[in-house]
């Protein structure tokens, strides 16, 4: 009886340190799936794509303030930038923001806007589909560049970029051509949308309070919150 026991016994230490070594195999197994997930994530985040969330109206109404939209960083190791393009890049009186326009002119074209009628080598250019003026008045030539400009000739290597909205955008009319160098990537389409809400608890001290406050109160709104419209919209 006694050696039924030692045997008995024998088997279910077996037993148990088989499911231990199981255990230690299937976690060491997911470990090493989020690791490679991880640095997965990262390399695309360094070199194939990234995510942004628009804060101004500047590309107002193709962009909307809350959108959130993938830009495509390998884009342009395969191609040159092109009228017409939605771009990221480095804003070049402070290259640690980022912006956001449409590329009008490419390296060798000439620029000329007068009264707002944008030309490119002499020919007049269309509004994209939602892009717009939203000031009536012609600002005269010797006071802004906003509705007169050049002509000029857009040099190599640089691109000219303006805002869809054409009267409160900081781009090309103000600080000059955009060097290539300095884009970042193409914007490819809103994954997200969220909607503007004045009364959603902003972040601020003090700070453990809003820590509970904004993620209740946007799960408690989300069905609101959100621009169905505009999710997925290609650009």
């Amino acid at each position: 009886m006694q050696e039924v026991q030692n045997v008995s016994n024998v088997k279910t230490i077996g037993q148990t340190r088989s499911l231990k070594r199981r255990a230690r195999a299937r976690i060491k197994d997911i470990i090493e799936a989020v690791l490679i997930a991880l640095v997965i994530a990262v390399i695309l985040r360094i070199f194939v794509v990234q995510a942004y969330r628009v804060d101004s109206d500047s590309m107002a109404e193709t962009m909307k303030r809350g959108d959130f939209i993938f830009v495509n960083k390998f884009y342009y190791h395969f191609g040159e930038p092109k009228a017409g393009d939605i771009i990221v890049f480095e804003y070049p009186l402070n290259p640690t923001k980022d912006y956001i326009k449409r590329i009008v002119a490419i390296e060798g074209q000439t620029v000329e806007i007068i009264a707002k009628q944008l030309y490119i080598d002499g020919v007049p250019v269309q509004l994209p589909p939602q892009a717009r003026f939203t000031d009536d008045k012609i600002v005269p030539a010797e006071f802004s560049n906003r509705d007169f400009y050049g002509p000029k000739q857009v040099p190599v290597g640089h691109v000219f970029v303006l805002g869809d909205n054409r009267d409160n955008s900081q781009d090309s009319r103000t600080w000059g051509f955009l060097d290539k160098s300095m884009i970042k990537g193409k914007a490819m389409f809103t994954y997200f949308s969220w909607k503007p809400d004045p009364n959603a608890p902003q972040w601020g001290p003090p700070y453990i309070d809003k820590i509970v406050t904004i993620p209740f109160y946007n799960l408690a709104h989300f069905p609101w919150r959100v621009n169905w419209d505009r999710l997925f919209k290609t650009f």
